[in-house]
């Protein structure tokens, strides 16, 4: 495992920008340990939402976390507005950061992450391969 720090700048899109680093590497695994920061547009989807809510201003970010892989991430992130009012979900393109993002990725490399579409959630789902080797509960 190789831990990798990043700062994205003002304007970036957080999760357009995690996964085209990702896309540059040559693992095919990453997982975002840790995230702190601001975005001044947050897009979210709440738990069991189908549409999306999209909050403006000087939102801090308190975590960040999930997993990346070539054709997709799956991010949960907590903000607070300023006057410390907090939600939770997850994270989708169009957030952008405001001042800073600081995040830490742990690079898996024996590992292969996808997102594939689990039938019985409806979700394109995490698939985890392990190159060469078969492990209870992961897919070959």
């Amino acid at each position: 495992m190789t831990m990798v720090p990043l700062r994205l700048r003002p304007g970036d899109d957080l999760r357009l920008a995690l996964e085209h680093w990702l896309g540059l590497q040559q693992e095919q695994a990453g997982w975002v340990l840790s995230g702190i920061g601001s975005l001044s547009i947050a897009r979210l989807r709440l738990g069991g939402a189908t549409s999306l809510t999209t909050l403006e201003g000087e939102l801090e970010i308190l975590t960040l976390a999930g997993s990346l892989s070539p054709n997709g991430a799956h991010l949960h992130i907590s903000l607070a507005d300023d006057r410390g009012g907090v939600i939770g979900a997850h994270l989708c393109t169009g957030s952008l950061v405001r001042t800073t993002a600081e995040v830490l990725v742990a690079l898996l490399p024996p590992w292969s992450f996808r997102r594939e579409l689990d039938p019985s959630t409806g979700y394109p789902e995490l698939s985890i391969q392990h190159r060469g080797l078969h492990h209870a509960g992961q897919e070959d």
